[in-house]
């Protein structure tokens, strides 16, 4: 870990400050000069620019909240499964998985064309029409999208351990629904009186005891739990595709984790709203999902529960570059070469998701070794992009 002087308050980083790019460093000093921010700003393995706010950046803040620092994809994260199944159960081909995979969970802008019905979210769904009136428009497609993928680097893989058993791995967040609430809450943050003299306007707060907080607690809240539930249901259809192969297959209790959203938490004594962008929670016991990218290796992993990480560890590899300067500097050959043995696409279209363009796994793992114990190191043989 390594500390770097901030404005108000210092940034611990658990890489080298030297392998932080610039703009990033300076959004990081830019979120330590904020009045709110509690005690440090703590910087994942993984950091990386982001819109909005560093993605690997832990904030803890005293009666504040910053809608941009969550970032628009509410509540993203992951979920794993480990199986029954041995690699030796699976088919030699495993096209066909991945196209029943496909079929059956809906890529990309796709939606179900009927919503996934699951009894127990009724509850939920009536509390749609309590969120801001300015998405009650949008409820069929929030409705139709649970279960559903998305783009971008959203994932669905099936992988083997070091001992090959099977598990089923994915990595998806809110929707559309929450993109949606996260931008009306930005803009309105902007637009805040007490917001108009920071150093970077992305970084705009609600305050406690405010109407404009409420409002945001109570969207922010809902779609986190929906982007658990879009987890869920994914699981659930997939389990579906594996029984479909395989009918003896078992499953065992899932992992679930987020890594874009806000926790009430309390740290060095005090209640602090805890916001992780790209970052986990990793209090001791806590069991996490920490992927690398789709021709590297991903872990599960049980936190060490290090106060100086406000408890947290990284989301992933975290990108390298830009997903522009990916297209510009590798071609389908070099994603051929680099994703041998994986069933996935092959093309330009998730060019910009070739494993070279993310930061090296194994290094953002030795850098957090004080944050997380490694309890499955797996590897994918089936990848699903949006």
């Amino acid at each position: 870990m390594q500390r770097i002087q901030g404005r108000k308050v210092d940034i611990l980083a658990w890489t080298q400050p030297s392998e932080i790019e610039g703009v990033a460093l300076d959004q990081l000093k830019n979120i330590s000069s904020l009045p709110w921010v509690f005690h440090h700003v703590a910087a994942m393995p993984d950091v990386h620019y982001g819109k909005g706010a560093t993605v690997g950046s832990v904030i803890a803040m005293k009666d504040a909240v910053s809608p941009a620092a969550v970032g628009v994809d509410i509540g993203c994260g992951m979920a794993a499964v480990r199986t029954s199944l041995k690699a030796g159960d699976l088919p030699d081909n495993l096209h066909g998985l991945r196209s029943a995979l496909e079929r059956t969970i809906p890529v990309g802008f796709h939606e179900h064309r009927d919503p996934v019905e699951r009894p127990q979210d009724r509850p939920f769904w009536d509390e749609f029409h309590h969120l801001t009136p300015a998405v009650k428009d949008l409820f069929g497609k929030a409705r139709r999208q649970l279960g559903t993928l998305g783009g971008g680097n959203h994932f669905i893989e099936l992988c083997l351990d070091t001992e090959d058993r099977v598990w089923m791995m994915l990595h998806s967040g809110s929707r559309n629904i929450g993109k949606s609430l996260a931008e009306i809450h930005i803009a309105r943050a902007k637009k805040l009186a007490h917001n108009q003299d920071l150093p970077d306007r992305d970084l705009a707060v609600f305050l406690a005891g405010t109407r404009e907080m409420d409002d945001y607690r109570r969207d922010l809240f809902w779609a986190q739990r929906y982007a658990m539930k879009n987890r869920e249901a994914m699981l659930d259809l997939y389990k579906d595709v594996l029984r479909g192969e395989r009918p003896d297959a078992e499953f065992g209790e899932a992992v679930l984790c987020h890594h874009n959203y806000v926790a009430e938490e309390t740290h060095f004594g005090e209640q602090v709203l805890v916001t992780r962008k790209g970052a986990i929670r990793a209090g001791k016991g806590d069991l996490g999902i920490i992927p690398g990218s789709m021709g590297t290796r991903s872990y599960i992993v049980r936190g060490l529960g290090n106060p100086q990480s406000f408890e947290s560890a990284s989301h992933g590899a975290g990108r390298r570059m830009s997903r522009g300067e990916a297209k510009r500097r590798f071609n389908v050959k070099d994603l051929q070469a680099q994703t041998k043995g994986v069933e996935c696409r092959k093309d330009q279209g998730v060019l910009d998701e070739i494993p070279s363009a993310y930061k090296s796994i194994e290094q953002v793992m030795e850098n957090q070794k004080d944050l997380v114990e490694i309890v499955a190191e797996l590897r994918q043989v089936v990848c699903v992009k949006g």
